[in-house]
C-alpha cells in the first residue's frame, strides 16, 4: 500500500527498509492526516519485536525440509482477524484445530508437520475497489481492523489502527505461547485436545482411533526408556500474515544480529541482516506481486522466508523472475509458492510452473491454496466455497505434482475453530440455504472445524494410499 509520508529515495540496486517507497504500489491507502500517521509509524518504530530472530531461522529451517520433502506445512487461520478475535476462546479453537490436523497428518504423511497460523497480524485484506455502496451510498471499503472498521461509520481509515494492531498480534502471540508452554500441546494427553466441538460422530471415531495409536506407541516407549517427554510436551506453531501494509511493515523492520551459525539469503558483512519482525512468515498476495512494484521490493530485502501467491494470470517467465529477485542466492526454503488457480484451472497451470521453476533451479516449498481459486456467490450475492471444489483443487495438486516428480510441500486454509456456516458441503452436508444459520466472516467464507478435520482426513488418506502403491 502506498505511503502517505514522502522519504527520501533510494537507489534502484540499494535496498532498505523504505526503498520500497521508490516504486509503484498496489492497494494504496490515503490517511487525512500525514501527521497522525508520522506520529503512529515512529511509535511503531520504537516498540520491541513481536518475534526473533532464532524464531525465524528456525522455521526457514523447517521450510528447507518441506522444501526437499521431508516436511509438510500446514497453514491456516483467519481469511482477516478482527482484533476482537483477540480473546482466550477463538484463540485456543485455533490453537487446538491446528494442532488436531497435524496430528492426523503426520499419521498419514508419516513426515513432520509445519504449524503456521494466519493469526496474531492477519488484519488487511486486500479489495478489488477501494469502495463500495451500502444502502445506495458509496463509502471506502472495509479493509481489515488494521486500517479501518466494518461499521459504516469506521470506514476512514484510521492511523491508529496500526499501532492497535501491533498490540492485538503480541497478546495473541503471548497468549500462543503461554499456552504451548503450559502444554496444551502435549503428546502425552492427547485425549484432551478438546474433541468436543466436533460433533461428527464418524469424525470423531477416525481421529480417536490415530489418537489411540499414539497413546500405544508412546506406552511402548516408556516401557523400554525411550520416552523423550521434553520432546513430546510442545511444538512449534509460527504466525504468518499478507504484508500488506508496506508502512506498518517498514516500522518493524529491524537490523538485528544473525543467530548462532546462519548463513543469511542477503549480503551481510556486519553479523546482522534486516528481519521483520511483525511475524515469522509474511506473503505477497496475488494482487501486488508486480516485479517493478513496492511489495516485490520489499520483500527482496528481508531475512524472513517468505509466500508468493501465484494465480491463473501468471506467467512462467514470470514467476522465475520473481524468484530471481526476492531470492537471488537460491536458498532452499527460503520461497513458498502459494498456488491458487481454482479447480478448473489448475490442471492447465500447474504443470508448466513446476516444470518452469525445476529448469531455473529454484527449490520452493510448494503449497496449495484450494480457497482462493474456488470462491462463488450465491443467487442472494453471499460469497462460499463448495468443500468438493476445495478437496478437488487440492487433490489434482496432489497428483499433478506426483506426475512431475514433485511434491506438495503444504496446503494453506482459511480456516476457524468455530462451528460457521460459510463454506458448503462436507460430510455435514451444509447447504446454501444453511449459511445463514452462523455465518461471521467479513471477509472471505472460511471452512469450519469439522471440515478443516475433515479435509485434513482426505490428505491424510492420500499419503497412506500413495505409500501403499508405491509397496506394490
Amino acid at each position: 500500500m502506498a505511503s502517505s509520508i514522502a522519504i527520501a529515495p533510494a537507489s534502484s540496486a540499494e535496498w532498505t527498509p523504505s526503498s520500497w517507497r521508490t516504486k509503484p504500489t498496489k492497494q494504496v491507502v490515503t490517511y487525512d492526516d500525514p501527521t497522525a500517521v508520522t506520529s503512529a509509524l515512529t511509535k511503531l518504530a520504537r516498540l520491541p519485536p513481536i518475534v526473533t530472530p532464532t524464531e525465524i531461522v528456525r522455521l526457514k529451517s523447517s521450510l528447507k525440509d518441506a522444501a526437499l520433502g521431508k516436511a509438510f506445512l500446514l497453514q491456516g487461520g483467519d481469511c482477516a482477524e478482527l482484533f476482537s478475535y483477540c480473546s482466550d476462546e477463538p484463540i485456543d479453537s485455533k490453537i487446538k484445530l491446528l494442532l488436531q490436523m497435524s496430528l492426523v497428518l503426520i499419521w498419514g504423511s508419516n513426515k513432520p508437520v509445519i504449524r503456521i497460523g494466519r493469526m496474531a497480524g492477519q488484519f488487511a485484506k486486500p479489495r478489488s475497489s477501494p469502495t463500495e455502496k451500502v444502502d445506495g451510498k458509496e463509502i471506502p471499503s472495509f479493509r481489515g481492523d488494521i486500517l479501518n472498521g466494518f461499521d459504516v461509520n469506521e470506514r476512514k481509515p484510521d492511523p491508529e489502527r496500526l499501532v492497535s494492531a501491533y498490540f492485538h498480534s503480541a497478546t495473541t502471540l503471548n497468549y500462543v505461547r503461554g499456552q504451548l508452554a503450559s502444554g496444551i500441546a502435549d503428546l502425552h494427553n492427547p485425549l484432551d485436545w478438546g474433541l468436543g466441538h466436533v460433533r461428527d460422530k464418524e469424525l470423531q471415531t477416525r481421529y480417536q482411533k490415530i489418537v489411540h495409536s499414539i497413546s500405544d506407541s508412546l506406552r511402548f516407549m516408556r516401557t523400554i526408556g525411550a520416552d523423550t517427554a521434553g520432546q513430546l510436551q510442545t511444538v512449534d506453531l509460527y504466525t504468518s500474515h499478507e504484508g500488506l501494509v508496506l508502512e506498518y511493515e517498514q516500522s518493524l523492520t529491524r537490523k538485528l544480529k544473525h543467530p548462532g551459525s546462519h548463513s543469511p539469503s542477503t549480503n551481510c558483512t556486519d553479523g546482522k541482516g534486516w528481519y521483520n519482525t511483525s511475524a515469522h512468515f509474511l506473503w505477497i498476495g496475488d494482487r501486488t506481486r508486480q516485479i517493478d512494484g513496492g511489495h516485490v521490493e520489499y520483500f527482496r530485502g528481508i531475512e524472513n522466508p517468505i509466500g508468493i501467491k501465484v494465480g491463473p494470470s501468471m506467467k512462467n517467465d514470470e514467476l522465475v523472475e520473481l524468484l530471481d529477485i526476492v531470492n537471488p542466492t537460491k536458498e532452499i526454503g527460503k520461497v513458498t509458492l502459494i498456488t491458487r488457480y481454482g479447480e478448473e484451472k489448475v490442471g492447465a497451470m500447474l504443470g508448466p510452473h513446476i516444470e518452469a521453476v525445476k529448469r531455473s533451479g529454484h527449490v520452493v516449498v510448494w503449497q496449495c491454496d484450494p480457497m482462493h481459486g474456488n470462491t462463488r456467490s450465491t443467487p442472494s450475492g453471499i460469497k462460499t466455497r463448495h468443500f468438493s471444489s476445495i478437496f478437488s483443487e487440492l487433490s489434482s495438486a496432489l497428483r499433478i505434482h506426483r506426475d512431475h516428480n514433485s511434491f506438495l510441500g503444504g496446503m494453506h486454509l482459511e480456516l476457524t475453530g468455530e462451528a460457521v456456516t460459510e463454506c458448503v458441503g462436507g460430510s455435514v452436508e451444509l447447504g446454501e440455504e444453511d449459511l445463514s444459520l452462523n455465518y461471521t466472516s467479513y471477509c472471505d467464507p472460511r471452512l469450519n472445524e469439522k471440515q478443516a478435520l475433515e479435509l485434513a482426513f482426505l490428505v491424510a488418506g492420500h499419503y497412506r494410499n500413495d505409500r501403499n502403491d508405491r509397496r506394490i
